[in-house]
């Protein structure tokens, strides 16, 4: 069964808001492997990242793990969603998606695949 697995923070300060999670849950956070200002949180539950917001109107995103991202973007497609990041890789992770629902909420879809190059 699909779960979620990931969730994406967008930030206008990364470090705020590091320093907010740090104090308000006692998350660990530390930056991200390669990415600039980013940095990857870990819950004892799911994990995420923070990063720099890239538009205004950007909110938190909650990933879905699945075995197959064209299997679920068809069967999203079906029940009357729409895509709107088509599957991307993420060298030597996997790949994502972002969708939105019949209510208009934003979701991502991932598909773990370390050999993504």
């Amino acid at each position: 069964m699909p779960t979620i697995t990931w969730f994406n923070i967008p930030a206008a300060e990364t470090e705020r808001a590091r320093a907010f999670y740090e104090a308000a849950f006692a998350w660990e956070i530390e930056p991200f492997p390669g990415m600039e200002s980013a940095f990857l949180v870990t819950t004892g539950g799911v994990d995420g990242e923070i990063f720099p917001r890239a538009r205004p109107d950007e909110t938190v995103t909650v990933f879905i793990g699945v075995p197959s991202i064209d299997e679920y973007v068809a069967r999203i497609k079906r029940a009357g969603g729409e895509v709107v990041v088509s599957k991307t890789p993420v060298p030597g992770r996997g790949y994502f998606a972002i969708f939105r629902d019949t209510e208009r909420n934003q979701l991502g879809l991932w598909e773990d695949d370390s050999g993504v190059g």
